[in-house]
């Protein structure tokens, strides 16, 4: 069992030494030249009846989004064609749903997954909470991954979100994983949480039976109209330390820098790299927050003298 006096241990190392460690563990376990680019698509936005604090696509308050229902199997296929040609290997979809009804939605996602897989491009859809026979069903379409982010702590997670319980996410991620999916889990930074809060999810992670196959962090992207939306930017050398604590938690794993690139300076983003991130969202959108444009992530890849992300044409946007 991995414990909390543990990672903070590891977490409170001069930024020097942790570093170094968590690039010694990302060499001995991943090749350090390979960072994964995803594409991500919403594929129902908004009119979600949680209430998570953070989101804009909650009907519980009055952001800007608008409600779009559930794309069709041909609109998904040309978003999956445009962002494979772009250089994506893993293409995500969400859908704002508290969980999923069965019955000719639920069977439509089922085909998305087949046409992303039938592109020879891994498959990732976040849908809400899952029930066993749900995420069988998306186990024989073929999901590669299921994401359902733990977002923070136990005991923070009640100052986030009310409408349902940390139980219900990870009894979400046990689902996913009888029935043989990756697991895609991570958290938000920036909520109010503390240092020691991220810690706790991480530890929430890394006891779970079968391990994270990717872990994201995301930063919070403020939306008008939640109740989040004046939140402090949340300081930079924290990220970093918690990248690299998850890479030496998780030495085999993704560890994704996802939400909140756009806000990232290059070097900054470097650092995430150096200290073990492995796999960006690219794309003008992720959900409904922006994302870095590509001429600048193909820009950073250059100077890192990494493999560019290709350019995105206008029909992957």
């Amino acid at each position: 069992m991995k414990s909390f006096d543990e990672f903070k241990s590891i977490y409170a190392l001069p930024l020097p030494e942790l570093m170094f460690r968590a690039a010694l563990v990302h060499r001995e376990n991943r090749d350090y030249r390979d960072v994964q680019r995803c594409a991500l698509l919403s594929i129902k936005t908004g009119g979600c009846p949680e209430d998570c604090t953070y989101c804009s696509q909650s009907a519980h308050y009055d952001s800007p989004v608008e409600r779009v229902p559930l794309m069709t199997v041909d609109e998904v296929r040309v978003k999956a064609e445009a962002a494979k040609a772009a250089g994506a290997t893993r293409f995500c979809m969400g859908a704002a749903w508290r969980q999923p009804k069965d019955g000719p939605e639920f069977d439509r996602v089922l085909d998305m997954v087949r046409v992303v897989r039938g592109l020879d491009m891994e498959a990732c859809v976040t849908l809400g909470m899952l029930t066993d026979s749900q995420a069988e069903r998306l186990k024989d379409a073929g999901l590669t991954a299921y994401n359902h982010n733990l977002d923070s702590s136990r005991r923070f997670y009640p100052e986030i979100v009310k409408t349902r319980t940390y139980d219900d996410r990870l009894e979400t991620l046990r689902a996913v994983s009888r029935a043989g999916i990756s697991v895609c889990s991570g958290g938000i930074l920036g909520m109010g949480e503390t240092e020691d809060d991220r810690l706790m999810m991480l530890v929430e992670l890394a006891n779970l039976e079968t391990p994270p196959e990717s872990v994201p962090i995301n930063c919070l992207m403020p939306s008008r109209g939640t109740p989040l939306a004046m939140a402090p930017k949340v300081d930079s050398i924290e990220i970093v330390r918690l990248i690299a604590t998850a890479r030496i938690a998780f030495p085999r794993s993704r560890v994704r820098l996802s939400a909140g690139r756009d806000k990232m300076t290059r070097e900054l983003q470097i650092l995430c790299f150096l200290a073990g991130a492995d796999s960006i969202f690219f794309g003008e959108k992720l959900l409904t927050a922006p994302n870095p444009d590509t001429e600048d992530d193909a820009a950073l890849f250059r100077a890192m003298g990494l493999p560019e992300p290709m350019a995105c044409e206008p029909s992957c946007r």
